[in-house]
């Protein structure tokens, strides 16, 4: 899973890395370049939720390999273009094919690893995409200054035919098959006293939003009421705007981090892709500490660590990368970049695990679609607004350099939207589970598109009607919350 993230990101840092030799060849400024990334977020943000919904109907591992196979034939051709609008058409099938990744492998952990080690495991997953960028940046441009700007393309086919080779091989697992966050699925590894769900009804008396719980199997429904109910709970639309000005400035910054390095701190080409590779050890290093920094916060009992870790991250970020962008001695910058790019990857793994938990598992797919559309599109913006503001707004030797310190504000905007999602995620994580009880209370598993059924107790399974009695996981367990005749908790 993180190789599939891994080699979107590599493509993107190699036309980070190419910026240069890109503009000469083809005589553009740094709104065409920007609008070289934009063009695969454009096109991906219209084909994320069609991607999402079969996600949630097909066997996903076979979705994304042939999806890489068409990637690397894209790769191909981006690295033949003959012109600007060759190379333009060929980033635009490359955003049409990439757009599966997302929604089928959050859809893919989810079922993988169990709920409350989501978090970390997410870390190692979000981490393949910032190795990639990495090594988009160094490889890429260590290729294109050597052989050209063709083969700094054409070099990624080779990883991309491995990663086939493994996709092909990989087990698709039941879906459903992990247990959701109250540990319902009674395998004794994942049962105790850690899940949110039941931290929410033990410890602040939260009942679940009767309106979201599920009450049929989601897939037997049309695409665009599935669509709605994902943007209906409340705290994925936070989650999803938050996570949005994230990316934001990431992708700005990674489609112009290669020219700013050199600019700012006068290095040649290579060496500041050599040092943005050390910028982003500091990203892979946050993206696996943040995840399992948060899981050990809920271990230890605090039901909102998901949210907070990322609120007091992105809050961070602005403080340590803003001097490193405006010094201009690289002893200076490159330790506090370091800082920043860790804080930076430390939100994700922590706000993908929320999301998985807030969501009943038979819509992961179609949740990631959905909220990749508004990641997809500032992603897509990202570059070529970045590029314009540059270019005609702060016009001159620091013009990137006033242009990345703006784009820091959406951070800070990002931080603040965070804040209510502490008050709302415990009602929303105990209406998933809810929904999950209901649909294993049925005892029946419907099939995924793949043939292979889902387990007995996986959430999304047809429920029982209207009926409030309050099922039981087992011995000495709570019914669940505002199911009784008063629609209280009551003790197990």
């Amino acid at each position: 899973m993180a190789s599939v993230l891994a080699l979107d990101g590599a493509d993107k840092g190699t036309v980070s890395a190419m910026a240069g030799p890109l503009q000469d060849a083809f005589d553009i400024g740094y709104a065409a370049v920007g609008l070289l990334v934009s063009v695969v977020a454009f096109v991906g943000a219209a084909c994320t939720v069609p991607f999402g919904l079969l996600a949630d109907r097909v066997p996903r591992t076979r979705l994304l390999a042939v999806t890489a196979t068409l990637w690397g034939l894209a790769m191909l051709a981006s690295g033949a273009a003959v012109s600007y609008g060759w190379l333009l058409v060929s980033r635009a099938f490359l955003g049409a094919v990439t757009a599966s990744s997302g929604p089928a492998v959050n859809s893919l952990v989810g079922d993988y690893f169990p709920a409350r080690r989501r978090a970390r495991m997410l870390g190692f997953v979000v981490g393949g995409e910032l190795f990639g960028t990495a090594l988009g940046f160094a490889i890429s441009g260590v290729v294109g200054s050597t052989l050209g700007w063709r083969y700094a393309f054409w070099w990624l086919v080779l990883p991309t035919v491995a990663l086939v080779w493994a996709l092909v091989r990989l087990p698709e697992p039941a879906r459903g098959g992990q247990q959701g966050l109250s540990g319902h699925s009674g395998a004794p590894d994942d049962e105790g006293p850690t899940g949110p769900a039941r931290q929410a009804r033990a410890r602040a008396d939260v009942a679940p939003d009767e309106r979201l719980v599920l009450r049929t199997d989601p897939r037997t429904l049309p695409p665009w009421r599935l669509v709605l109910y994902v943007v209906r709970i409340p705290t994925n639309v936070v989650l999803i705007v938050a996570s949005a000005l994230g990316y934001f400035f990431f992708a700005g910054l990674r489609a112009f981090a290669t020219v700013f390095t050199s600019d700012q701190y006068g290095v040649s080409t290579s060496v500041a892709g050599s040092l943005v590779l050390v910028v982003g050890a500091g990203g892979v290093a946050g993206v696996l500490l943040g995840g399992r920094f948060a899981d050990r916060l809920l271990e230890s009992g605090y039901l909102n660590a998901r949210i907070l870790v990322p609120v007091v991250c992105l809050l961070g970020v602005p403080l340590l990368v803003a001097p490193a962008l405006h010094s201009t001695s690289l002893a200076v910058a490159l330790p506090l970049l370091v800082g920043g790019t860790a804080l930076l990857g430390a939100v994700n793994p922590p706000l993908d695990a929320a999301r998985l938990d807030i969501v009943p598992p038979l819509l992961w797919g179609t949740a990631e679609g959905t909220r990749t559309v508004l990641r997809t599109l500032s992603e897509a913006m990202a570059p070529t607004l970045f590029g314009f503001v540059a270019d005609h707004v702060f016009a001159g030797r620091h013009a990137l350099e006033y242009t990345l310190l703006l784009a820091l504000l959406p951070l800070l905007a990002a931080s603040l939207l965070g804040l209510p999602a502490l008050r709302t995620y415990p009602r929303d994580v105990a209406t998933a589970d809810a929904s999950a009880r209901t649909a294993a209370d049925s005892g029946r598993a419907p099939q995924d598109g793949s043939g292979t059924g889902t387990r007995c107790d996986s959430p999304g399974n047809t429920p029982h009607g209207g009926s409030r009695d309050a099922p039981r996981d087992g011995p000495g367990d709570a019914p669940r919350d505002g199911s009784g005749p008063g629609g209280g908790d009551q003790p197990g």
